[in-house]
């Protein structure tokens, strides 16, 4: 007799004005089956595990549980049914602490007792630390994604949706983590996989469902694909991988920080210590590290945000900018890609031309005698999704209708359309698809062969390797040495990540 599924979707459609974001989609889930589901963003992924979590209704559609038809009113009934999930997009409150938000989510009874223990217990566990009594507004990107994923784990769920999991983690750290999800599978739980990381998903998925434009177009055995023809799978086309001619450290330098120290503002912020670099023009200089080791205080150190004492520390074209605030590193030629897209990259509810106008009214040309050049700021912002291939409706639509890639691609085209003589990017392609995820870095390597230094910030290796000069690791606030990446390999930088070999290296980064 046939196993019956844990989970089961039956012709789920759902539509919204203008797109049919599932159509007729259906999928089994087999008890103990670490089950990938793959697709570009805005293929229908979300919508479709918000659909079986319970936070949207399908249009039309069946869902099984256990081979019992059942229709979760909320997230709450589908943690009942033994359903856990982990948003790509958190749902946190800013000014609560890290308990306080993980009690909010999960069921009453499992607040009793001396929750912060079994938190600091899983944490532990599962090599996610995390701190209980810490605020969130206080938490990095990365270190905020730890408390979806704790609070997860600690509902002891039948059927786990994870969706991109590791993007916190150490090469090391992900071994572990995979280490415990098979054994979860060994012992009969589901896991239902999202990742745009295709490596990870050959390595750890049994099977894999691929979804493009709202369908499920076909399934697979990832152990027998590559990623390359996953990606090919999702995108319905051959996948174009970045390329670069040559590789340049020899330009003028563009930008120097001398001797930086700067305490962080943030409550358990990291502090940076004596940070020595040069970035040299036609340059990308890749810096690597787990999220919450100094890189939100480098970036405000950078872009403006936060003012040194020291104006010399940080040195633009030669020029001493650490007095500068953001709207005159801008005018010096700086440009920022943000870790955070929705909140720090773009204003949620304002149109996209309007936040092209905010970050391209200097360079741009944007604004006259006080006045929004509104006609100018629409067609910067059309001239971006047109070359950068935005999928939306239009420039007038808010910055949030749009899936995370596409938003992604937005952001990054306007900061590289107005052509900056220095780039900051953080996580460039954080939970982006293998596409959009192609296409962005491609877009940064060719910056720099028009002669822009590049410093890409980010916590996938396999991204810093195939774009980057030479590759620096921060960690608790200290700069490794940079070294080329022809002479250093993905485990070397793994263990400096993880603060082994950091300490007595030279803080030299030039």
């Amino acid at each position: 007799m046939a196993e019956t599924p844990r989970l089961e979707l039956i012709g789920i459609t759902k539509a919204y004005p203008g797109v049919v974001a599932n159509n007729n989609v259906s999928l089994k889930v087999m008890p103990g089956e670490i089950h990938a589901l793959l697709g570009e963003n805005g293929a229908g992924k979300s919508t479709l595990v918000k659909f079986i979590y319970g936070v949207q209704k399908a249009d039309t559609g069946r869902m099984l549980w256990e081979g019992e038809e059942v229709r979760p009113a909320n997230p709450n009934a589908a943690r009942k049914l033994g359903i856990g999930m982990v948003f790509q997009h958190f749902s946190l409150f800013d000014a609560m602490t890290v308990e306080e938000n993980i009690s909010l989510g999960i069921s009453p009874e499992l607040t009793k007792g001396d929750l912060a223990g079994r938190i600091r217990e899983v944490s532990a566990q599962y090599g996610l630390p995390l701190d209980p009594d810490r605020y969130v507004h206080t938490l990095s990107v990365g270190e905020r994604q730890r408390i979806e994923v704790v609070r997860c784990l600690l509902q002891d769920p039948q059927l786990l949706i994870m969706d991109e999991p590791t993007s916190v983690l150490t090469p090391q750290e992900v071994e572990e983590l995979f280490k415990t999800l098979r054994r979860l599978s060994e012992e009969g739980v589901s896991i239902l996989y999202i990742s745009h990381k295709l490596e990870e998903i050959k390595a750890l998925c049994h099977t894999a469902t691929i979804m493009r434009m709202g369908e499920v177009v076909v399934e697979c055995i990832p152990e027998n694909e590559t990623a390359r023809s996953m990606a090919e799978m999702m995108m319905g086309e051959n996948l174009v991988s970045p390329e670069r001619a040559e590789r340049h450290t020899d330009g003028q330098v563009k930008l120097e920080l001398s001797n930086l120290n700067v305490v962080s503002a943030h409550q358990h912020g990291t502090e940076l210590k004596n940070i020595n670099l040069q970035l040299r023009a036609g340059e990308v200089l890749g810096v690597a590290g787990i999220a919450g080791n100094g890189q939100r205080e480098l970036m405000e150190v950078l872009t403006g945000e936060v003012l040194l004492d020291e104006p010399a520390s940080i040195r633009i074209d030669r020029v001493s900018a650490g007095r500068m605030d953001p709207i005159a590193r801008r005018g010096a030629g700086v440009g920022l890609i943000p870790e955070e897209r929705l909140g720090h990259g773009a204003v949620p509810e304002m149109s996209l031309w309007e936040n092209a106008f905010l970050s391209g009214a200097t360079r741009m040309g944007l604004q006259k005698n006080g006045f929004i050049q509104v006609a100018a700021s629409n067609a910067f912002a059309e001239k971006v999704v047109d070359e950068f291939r935005v999928k939306t409706t239009g420039v007038s639509h808010a910055a949030n209708s749009l899936s995370g890639g596409n938003l992604q691609k937005f952001i990054v085209g306007r900061e590289i359309m107005q052509n900056p003589g220095v780039i900051v990017a953080l996580q460039p392609t954080w939970g982006v698809d293998a596409g959009s995820a192609a296409a962005i870095r491609q877009a940064l390597i060719d910056l720099a062969s028009r002669g822009a230094a590049v410093l890409a910030v980010s916590q996938d290796l396999e991204e810093l390797f195939e774009i980057s000069d030479r590759i620096a690791v921060i960690c608790e606030g200290r700069m490794s040495e940079a070294r080329p990446v022809e002479n250093v390999t993905v485990e070397e930088i793994g263990l400096l990540m993880a603060g082994i070999g950091l300490e007595g290296e030279p803080a030299d980064a030039a």
